[in-house]
Parts: structure tokens; C-alpha cells; sequence
């Protein structure tokens, strides 16, 4: 087992790693910005190095300085948490490289899954129902328009290297679909230095459910069951549950044995996400492969009641998965709240001194977060300050303590997401799970004619 775990990453999550860590008897190491000096996971970890300043290019996406602070400080693995470097195959291959263990799949592995073309090839032929789409990234314009008629629409254009809806746009039009190319590459180009993107038929409102897999480097593979994300908002998240409330058994069954074999398929070893579109007539279409640790991972532990992260790091360090499919048991029902630092209404970013916190606790209520009274949320970085998580007998038991929770929260001097999330769990149709991608459109601020042309 390892010794000192350096944790490539920060807030919330970094602090999740350390407590996981401090069970299992390991030491750790923060990494932090020079905006996150007196953040909560600098504090708890066992050592802590500066890694630059605030701008993430500068530090926390920094793998020299992040490798730098491993040796200097002699660790012997790197978690990288979600977001930043989880899926960067270059950081996987250094650490390879100067022997230290990343937590996290193959870097062979992370390169096949992380790009969408190739990894909807590899789906296909693992035998993953797939939508249709270009076989690769189109060469063009011209190539996409040819593509687009034999296809038909709707379809919607992907970076093959793509995350959080850039690089994406829907198409409706035949006309539109040279200009809309154009945009995408660019864009995609800009967020991700890749500009490739491929076509795929556009699914309307689907519901999106997502498989945790756990596998591990002697040839096992186990799944944890679905989630539910389909309340979000530009394709970013806002409450997850699990499991899925309109999932039939036979549903259920058959989508965790299919990611399994596929998961298998392509020698997937610790911690990943198979994401999925499910449209109107039950049918269910491969999206992607997150090949990290999810944000919503706390409510698959609370209706299996297996530490995703103890078992991140088990697998790293060579052991075999301590459970078999048939040792996983699904109990109750769990709801995960995305607490951002934005404005409810207009969802403007808010940054600031955070002057009173208060989270109250109670039966079937867990908090992962980072903040705490005179607690600063730098501008610099993703506005999530809290997942509250909540766990029931049952779906409306979850959704009830989810309720209070957010009713007893207290955040001051800032804003928060909180009064829109207790308008979506009062919603009739949320507590009814009549949802899909498209529920939050109700609850979205009217577009002006100007950005509507803008975003075309």
C-alpha cells in the first residue's frame, strides 16, 4: 500500500481524498495556488507545496510543478480528483515515467476513451448501442454537409476531444450546418487545443443516466449501478440521484452487464463513468467514458455503501476488487445538490468572502465541501462550493431531506444556487421524475433576440 498520496487538485474533493486517505493510514500532500493558501485541504493534508499562482494553467494544470511537489515532497501516487488533469493521459505516462502511481486508468486507456470518435468505435465493436453518426471527425465542411444529408436531421456536432458542451452545437438546418461546423472547430480548437468534431443524430430531451464502474488490474470488473443527471443546465450538472426512478429491473440489469463487458472490452481498470442517453421509447445510446472519479460519486456510496475512493486507491496500489457483483447490494435512494457560488436567477458567478456558513446535518444528510465562515470563493475557479447529499428510504424520503437541508442552509455574502435548487425539487414534474435534458429550460432566463443570433 502507499505511504504519502499527493492530491493533484483542490477544494471539496482534494479534502475528500485526505479523509480517505486518513482511514486507510496514508499521508498526504496538498498542492495549492497561491489563491488557495489558506484553503481547508492545505491545512489537513500532512504537507503542502505551492505550485504557482492563481491561474490554473500556471498551477494546478501544471505537470511539471505538480510531478516536482511529488518528488521534492516523495510521493508515491498522484489522486487527481475531477477536473484539471483526471484525464490527462500526458500526466498518467510522466507519472509512469518517474515511477510514481497514478491513480486513475491507463494512460493507454485514458488517450482511447478520451477522445469521442474513437471511443464510440470502441463501443461499437464491444457491442455498446451507439446513435449514428460520422465514423471519425469530419474533414470539413464539406464533408460534414455530405454527412449530414445521408445522416438527417436533427444532429448535433461533438469535439472529439470535448467536455461541458463546447465545441457542440445542434443543427436543425441543412443551411446552418456549414456556419455551425465552422463554430465548433473553433471553439473546440480554443478550449481544447483539438479541433476535430464529428456528427451525431441529435436525440430530443433524452434522459441521461450514467454507470459507475470499479475495475481492477487483474481482470475484474464491477459495476455500482445508475445515476440519474438529466436536471442540468449547459450540459453541466445540477442534481443527481440514484438510482434512476423510471429504470425497470430488466433495464437495470441488462445496461450494468453491458458496461461491464464493454468495460472489460477495453482492459478499464479503477474508477470510471459510462454515460448514456435514454430517449422517449426506453432505448439507450452510448455518450462518452469519464475515466476519473464523478462530483455525483457520494450518492452511488450511499445506496452501496462501498468507499469509491478507498477502492481508487486499493486498485492503484495492485490489489484486487474486494467484492464481486454478486456482493453488491442497492439500498434506498440518494440526491446530490450542486451548491454553486452564482446567482440563482441570472446564474452570474459570485465570487467573495463567504461571512457565515451553516449546513445542518442530521438523519441521511452528508456535506462535501470546502467552504466555512470567512472562507474566500476565488474567482479563479469553478463555482461549486458544496454537494449536499441526501439518502432515503426511498425517492421521496431523499427528496424531503434534501428539502430541510437546503430550507436550515445559511451562506452569507455571497450568492448561491441554493434558491433555485428548492424551486426544482418543488417542482411538480422533479418530484413526479418527469424529467429529462430539457427541465431546466423552464427555469432559464429569457434569451435576448441578439444572443440567440450571437449563439447560432
Amino acid at each position: 500500500m502507499f505511504k504519502k498520496i499527493l492530491i493533484a487538485n483542490r477544494g471539496e474533493i482534494a479534502l475528500r481524498v485526505i479523509c480517505a486517505c486518513r482511514e486507510m493510514g496514508i499521508k498526504t500532500v496538498a498542492v495549492y495556488s497561491e489563491a488557495d493558501e489558506h484553503s481547508l485541504h492545505v491545512r489537513f493534508a500532512d504537507e503542502d507545496v505551492c505550485i504557482g499562482p492563481a491561474r490554473s494553467a500556471d498551477s494546478y494544470l501544471s505537470v511539471p510543478a505538480i510531478i516536482s511537489a511529488a518528488e521534492i515532497t516523495g510521493a508515491d501516487a498522484i489522486h487527481p480528483g475531477y477536473g484539471f488533469l483526471s484525464e490527462s493521459a500526458y500526466l498518467a505516462e510522466v507519472c509512469e515515467a518517474c515511477h510514481i502511481k497514478f491513480i486513475g486508468p491507463t494512460p493507454d486507456v485514458i488517450r482511447l476513451l478520451g477522445d469521442k470518435a474513437r471511443a464510440r468505435r470502441a463501443m461499437k465493436k464491444a457491442g455498446v448501442p451507439i446513435l449514428p453518426g460520422s465514423d471519425g471527425p469530419v474533414s470539413g465542411e464539406e464533408d460534414a454537409i455530405k454527412i449530414g444529408r445521408e445522416m438527417g436531421l436533427p444532429l448535433i456536432i461533438k469535439a472529439v476531444a470535448g467536455g461541458g458542451g463546447r465545441g457542440m452545437r445542434i443543427v436543425r438546418s441543412q443551411d446552418e450546418l456549414p456556419k455551425l461546423v465552422k463554430t465548433a472547430m473553433r471553439e473546440a480548437e480554443a478550449a481544447f487545443g483539438n479541433g476535430d468534431v464529428y456528427l451525431e443524430r441529435y436525440v430530443e430531451a433524452p434522459r441521461h443516466i450514467e454507470v459507475q464502474v470499479m475495475g481492477d488490474h487483474h481482470g475484474n470488473v464491477v459495476h455500482l449501478g445508475e445515476r440519474e443527471c438529466s436536471v442540468q443546465r449547459r450540459h453541466q450538472k445540477l442534481i443527481e440521484e440514484a438510482p434512476s426512478a423510471v429504470l425497470t429491473d430488466k433495464q437495470r440489469k441488462k445496461l450494468g452487464a453491458t458496461v461491464v463487458e464493454a468495460a472489460r472490452a477495453v482492459q478499464y481498470a479503477n474508477a470510471g463513468t459510462f454515460e448514456f442517453l435514454l430517449d422517449a421509447q426506453g432505448n439507450f445510446y452510448f455518450l462518452e467514458v469519464n475515466t476519473r472519479l464523478q462530483v455525483e460519486h457520494p450518492v452511488t456510496e450511499f445506496i452501496t455503501g462501498i468507499d469509491i475512493v478507498k477502492e481508487q486507491i486499493r486498485v492503484a496500489a495492485g490489489e484486487k476488487l474486494a467484492y464481486r457483483q454478486s456482493d453488491i447490494e442497492f439500498r434506498g435512494h440518494a440526491m446530490e445538490c450542486r451548491i454553486n457560488a452564482e446567482d440563482p436567477v441570472t446564474f452570474a458567478p459570485s465570487p467573495g468572502l463567504i461571512t457565515a456558513f451553516s449546513v445542518p446535518g442530521g438523519p441521511g444528510v452528508r456535506v462535501d465541501t470546502f467552504a466555512h465562515s470567512d472562507c474566500m470563493v476565488s474567482p479563479y475557479y469553478d463555482s461549486m462550493i458544496a454537494k449536499i447529499i441526501t439518502y432515503g428510504r426511498d425517492r421521496n424520503e431523499a427528496i424531503a431531506r434534501m428539502r430541510r437541508t437546503l430550507e436550515m442552509t445559511v451562506v452569507e455574502g455571497i450568492k448561491t444556487s441554493i434558491p433555485l435548487q428548492l424551486k426544482i425539487i418543488n417542482d411538480p414534474d422533479f418530484q413526479a421524475a418527469r424529467i429529462n435534458t430539457a427541465f431546466m429550460d423552464r427555469f432559464m432566463p429569457p434569451v435576448k433576440p441578439s444572443k440567440l443570433a450571437e449563439s447560432a
